[in-house]
């Protein structure tokens, strides 16, 4: 059976993170052999299967105290020799800083490469570094997964020819959980507290939403991402003494029980890869407001008027009425919200897992 060497930054929890261990995890229980190389390692990771091998490539101590140019070399080199200890049927890096290091280590070896991007390129693709190294490196990549369309648009006509768009796999609790006999009165959001999620928007359109439905409340699920955006959020409460109606509800484990007899779910991101919440909000059968926001993540996800509604990025005067729409026609937004649970269909763990395999497979045989 083949081996599968995945590398990124570390294991500690994000997007990039929770996919790699996911896809790892499936591929040893059906057989495969897979290790993971990583920079680091972090406090608050997901787990792996035992079965999975962690090796740690970054640096080494005492590599912190040379110059900046050499630290970049050794970690490249670092991950070449893995790849020649290891001998992968295929490395597939992660992330930014991962894909170029990946790209460079395997530069003259006859190993395939599968990159993945997992952000909005635009302004994160786009620095000098970048434009330096997107036209030598990522014409050495055998293929590339993207998330949306509108990130595939960015690059170059030969990467786009050899890709492939794969969603990412919703978590298992999330999928085929009842719908409730009756909501609640809660609009809810779940995601971390950061800038570009752009929670004062939902903030001050939901100040508005209350003065026509004084009975329903939000509620806002994430940790602090110790960016200000929760500082932010509170003095915006409590300079609107909204404090009896709208809750920062911190990070939890149980939100497949903590939103799913919601009122509904309002997505007010700037910018987003392909947005996991968004996802398991449409899983959980919610009905939904989400900012159609590049790359095109709930663009790939949704289509307007069916599954969800798509409002403008950055318009509080959209969301206030998205929002206070699904409150005033509960039957359209059930009927949202009955749509919405499809996603599960092509966003499963096994649909993913299958399209990933496949796409492996057919690298490897093809540099085989």
């Amino acid at each position: 059976m083949r081996k599968i060497a995945f590398h990124l930054n570390c294991l500690e929890q994000g997007g990039a993170e929770r996919v790699v261990t996911n896809l790892a995890n499936r591929f040893v229980e059906n057989g495969y052999q897979v290790v993971i190389a990583t920079e680091w390692y972090g406090q608050d990771e997901f787990w792996t299967d035992p079965r999975v091998k962690r090796v740690h490539v970054g640096l080494r101590e005492g590599d912190d105290k040379k110059p900046h140019l050499l630290q970049i070399l050794l970690r490249i080199k670092y991950l070449k020799d893995f790849i020649k200890t290891e001998r992968p049927d295929i490395l597939i890096p992660f992330a930014r800083k991962a894909l170029y290091r990946g790209l460079m280590a395997a530069y003259f070896m006859k190993i395939p490469v599968l990159i993945s991007i997992r952000t909005d390129p635009v302004g994160h693709y786009e620095e000098i570094s970048d434009k330096i190294q997107i036209p030598v490196l990522f014409k050495r990549a055998d293929g590339c997964v993207f998330q949306t369309e509108g990130a595939r648009e960015f690059f170059a006509p030969r990467l786009q020819e050899n890709s492939r768009i794969i969603l990412n796999p919703i978590n298992p609790k999330y999928i085929g959980v009842p719908m409730p006999k009756k909501r609640n009165k809660s609009v809810v959001q779940s995601g971390r507290l950061v800038d570009f999620k752009n929670q004062p928007m939902l903030i001050r359109a939901f100040i508005e939403v209350h003065k026509k439905h004084p009975d329903y409340d939000l509620k806002i699920y994430g940790g602090d991402s110790l960016d200000g955006t929760k500082e932010i959020l509170e003095g915006l409460i409590a300079e609107n003494h909204a404090e009896d109606y709208i809750h920062l509800m911190g990070a939890s484990d149980n939100l497949e029980k903590d939103l799913v007899d919601a009122a509904l779910f309002a997505f007010t991101s700037d910018w987003e890869g392909l947005p996991n919440a968004l996802m398991e909000a449409m899983a959980l059968g919610l009905p939904i407001v989400a900012t159609d926001c590049p790359c095109g993540g709930p663009r790939t996800i949704m289509t307007n008027e069916v599954d969800g509604l798509l409002i403008p990025i950055k318009d509080v005067k959209a969301l206030e009425e998205g929002i206070n729409r699904l409150i005033e026609n509960s039957d359209f937004a059930e009927e949202l919200g009955m749509q919405a649970r499809k996603i599960a269909e092509r966003a499963n763990g096994d649909v993913v897992f299958a399209q990933w395999r496949d796409y492996i497979e057919e690298l490897c045989d093809k540099e085989g």
